[in-house]
């Protein structure tokens, strides 16, 4: 007989999330979790083929092994390339003049003259 760890699988929405917790063989991998979790079930917008799982917040592949107290992740495909937004938000600043269009810092006041 196997002995049984402690485990919880996560999965969020927006308006809507769920937190797990059951016990697992100690040599299951997260892929058999997951599925023994009934998440899957839960949430039919879940495709592990396609969407990232970790632990803790770390990538995790699915046929690894789980540890007593992992908490294990899924994640939902992301919406927008992050590296994407922020140079948006860069160039909007530097429209605005709340970043200097070179250097893309803040931009310097100007010395007042009676200084």
């Amino acid at each position: 007989m196997s002995e049984q760890i402690m485990i919880e699988v996560a999965y969020a929405l927006p308006e809507r999330q769920s937190l797990m917790t059951l016990s697992v063989n100690r040599n299951s991998t997260v892929q058999q979790v997951i599925e023994r979790s009934g998440i899957l079930q839960q949430f039919a917008e879940i495709d592990l083929a396609v969407q990232k799982v970790g632990i803790w917040s770390r990538p995790v592949k699915l046929d690894d092994r789980v540890k007593a107290g992992d908490r294990i992740e899924i994640y939902r495909p992301l919406i927008a390339d992050p590296k994407d937004l922020r140079r948006r938000r860069a160039e909007k600043a530097k429209e605005e003049g709340r970043a200097d269009k070179v250097t893309g810092g803040r931009p310097h006041e100007a010395k007042n003259a009676t200084e």
